[in-house]
């Protein structure tokens, strides 16, 4: 089993495996990852044989294979309610996002915080594909914002179609979110989900409106990184406590555990964006310098720049007058201010708060994975 790919993790077949043993490595695969919105298994000859050793299942497979019967019901639910009967370009856009191999960490902490819970009934089901359709539409507006033409390393929406549909269809899957919520009948979920969807929108226009503003400092960014980010990662886990009915205490403990997991995951996606392989963050690196955005790193360089390193950034950030070589100067400024490694210890200390807000609930196997899980998204840069 090759596990080169984070996003989508493809079989290898040793040399001295038969035909006959493919079908024991697809069963092996389903077993242990919780089948993919397409189903569809790809297989590869591989002429060296798999290393053993790296043969490490993640906190995320782990979660996944635990709640394997979960997801796959949430799966269900998604492909039928992103369908339209008379606009087959709803489930056209839909599908190339949500199909396009996305970790579904936020509906998994949704599925792990209720069972960690001890709930039994369906409606986890119903609020982890709640939480999965807010996040997709706000990926295809984010698009249509950020004139992106890549997402997940496959061609955005807005680009194989247009904006108006992405836009569009966005609004739809956002409709869709509330009714799924309104079927579970309780108005704390409701107001848990409507606040996070609207606290998403309000970091995207603040994120705006800070943008390319050099005296964005880091309490604004963390302010934009809890609202476009962390608001649904802490709702996600905030409702499963919720419909168990767990103690106040406990759902506290669940809320302040995904948003701390949230900002962590942010912060480690803006540091790769200066250091990451396009291949593997499914975007190009740099993106957030061509799109003059102010990130931790940028915020962190700017603290100890002086006046010519200022007017490289008021140039490049500010003005927008970005030349050949600049991507480069700009990752030399950013190591040598140890700027990088800062966001890498911001990233870690988050991570750590994640784990620790654990601590105020019952031992439980879920728990331990969800605490693996803080470890996983800064993994990339620990």
């Amino acid at each position: 089993m090759d596990v080169e790919h984070e996003e989508g993790y493809t079989l290898a077949i040793e040399e001295c495996l038969g035909e006959g043993q493919r079908g024991r490595i697809v069963r092996l695969h389903h077993d242990l990852h919780a089948p993919s919105m397409g189903g569809r298994v790809h297989l590869v000859e591989r002429r060296a044989p798999v290393n053993r050793q790296n043969l490490v299942t993640s906190p995320v497979d782990a979660l996944r294979a635990l709640l394997a019967d979960d997801m796959e019901a949430v799966n269900r639910l998604i492909r039928a309610r992103m369908s339209s009967e008379h606009a087959p370009r709803i489930p056209e856009i839909s599908a190339h996002l949500i199909e396009a191999g996305g970790k579904r960490l936020r509906p998994l902490l949704t599925l792990a915080a209720a069972r960690m819970c001890g709930y039994e009934g369906e409606n986890h089901i119903r609020l982890a594909a709640t939480v999965e359709f807010i996040h997709t539409a706000t990926l295809l507006h984010d698009d249509v914002v950020d004139e992106s033409d890549r997402r997940r390393g496959r061609p955005t929406a807005n680009l194989l179609w247009d904006n108006k549909s992405s836009v569009l269809v966005g609004d739809y899957l956002f409709a869709r979110s509330f009714q799924l919520m309104v079927e579970t009948d309780s108005l704390r979920v409701l107001d848990i989900l409507a606040n996070a969807a609207a606290t998403i929108a309000e970091g995207e226009v603040l994120q705006l409106t800070v943008s390319r503003n050099l005296s964005t400092d880091e309490t604004t960014y963390l302010q934009v990184v809890r609202g476009k980010t962390a608001a649904l990662f802490a709702a996600a886990a905030e409702v499963g406590g919720v419909i168990a009915d767990r103690p106040e205490d406990e759902i506290a403990a669940l809320r302040a555990y995904g948003d701390a997991l949230g900002i962590a995951f942010q912060i480690v996606d803006d540091l790769l964006d200066y250091g990451g392989a396009s291949g593997t963050l499914g975007k190009n690196v740099g993106d957030d310098f061509r799109e003059r955005k102010i990130t931790l790193p940028l915020i962190k360089a700017l603290a100890a720049a002086d006046d010519a390193e200022r007017a490289f950034w008021q140039r490049t950030i500010e003005r927008g007058r970005q030349e050949e070589g600049d991507l480069e100067e700009a990752l030399a400024l950013l190591l040598r201010h140890g700027a990088l490694e800062k966001t890498r210890e911001a990233a870690l200390a988050w991570s750590g708060r994640a784990r620790e807000a654990l601590t105020a609930l019952p031992p439980h196997p879920i728990r331990d994975h969800l605490g693996g899980l803080a470890d996983f998204v800064v993994a990339r840069v620990s």
